[in-house]
């Protein structure tokens, strides 16, 4: 076989790349409801394939499933936010303080690769492709740690409040203020100081935090705790990624 050939994506795979795309981007907002056979029609797939993806994004917590009433992107609570930045501290912060000390060279290098990533999307408003370097940033971090449990779990609370970080990196002062942090973070991590990087990476939550906390308080809760079909969950038309 060439070394060159690459697998094309199953069916599955391709749909699941293209809601997890919906949903960074605002296409499907939080609280909004997945219409299976309209997006079959227009992915070009049967619903075996669309209703696989949905599953996996519903175990990532991405989607939400409501009983007769079908899959939802996942809508957030304040309180849900505020719960998932909390166990992301306390897990982040035994990530930092295991695997700063053994980061490698490659390590570090990978860290400042996709911190100029994050940089040229930042430049260019992308907020796609600034989300997923923004990732691959953090988990360079994390990831140092060697302990495999504990990224797969942060890993999943990252996946819940994914489409609210695109939600945050619209503003072009937050997309400033990751850069800045990040230049923080990098020159932490050189300096192998861990107690100052968990101090940068506590302030570079809160900031996230305290800017989505409008944007939920102005969505609020339904009535009966879960999003309604077609109205409930919509980013206010100013925040409105579309």
């Amino acid at each position: 076989m060439s070394a060159t050939f690459q697998k094309p994506p199953t069916a599955q795979e391709a749909v699941l790349a293209e809601l997890r795309r919906f949903i960074v981007t605002g296409r499907l907002r939080p609280g909004e409801q997945f219409v299976q056979d309209a997006l079959a029609a227009e992915l070009g797939v049967s619903r075996v394939p669309l209703r696989e993806a949905l599953k996996i994004l519903e175990g990532e917590g991405q989607v939400t499933y409501v009983a007769h009433r079908g899959y939802f992107v996942t809508q957030l609570s304040l309180p849900d936010l505020l719960e998932v930045y909390r166990i992301r501290e306390i897990l982040e912060a035994e990530a930092v303080r295991v695997g700063l000390p053994q980061m490698t060279t490659e390590d570090v290098d990978r860290l400042e690769e996709a911190e100029r990533e994050v940089r040229g999307a930042a430049a260019a408003a992308d907020v796609v492709r600034m989300t997923q370097a923004n990732r691959r940033f953090h988990f360079a971090l994390i990831e140092a740690c060697g302990l495999p449990r504990l990224v797969r779990i942060v890993g999943l609370l990252w996946d819940a409040t994914e489409v609210y970080r695109s939600v945050y990196f619209t503003e072009s002062h937050n997309r400033e203020r990751v850069e800045a942090e990040h230049r923080e973070l990098v020159a932490a991590v050189k300096a192998g100081d861990v107690e100052r990087t968990l101090d940068v990476l506590e302030r570079h939550r809160r900031h996230a935090v305290d800017s989505l906390r409008p944007v939920l308080e102005a969505v609020g809760p339904d009535p009966d705790g879960v999003p309604q079909p077609g109205t409930a969950g919509r980013v206010p038309d100013e925040l409105d990624l579309g």
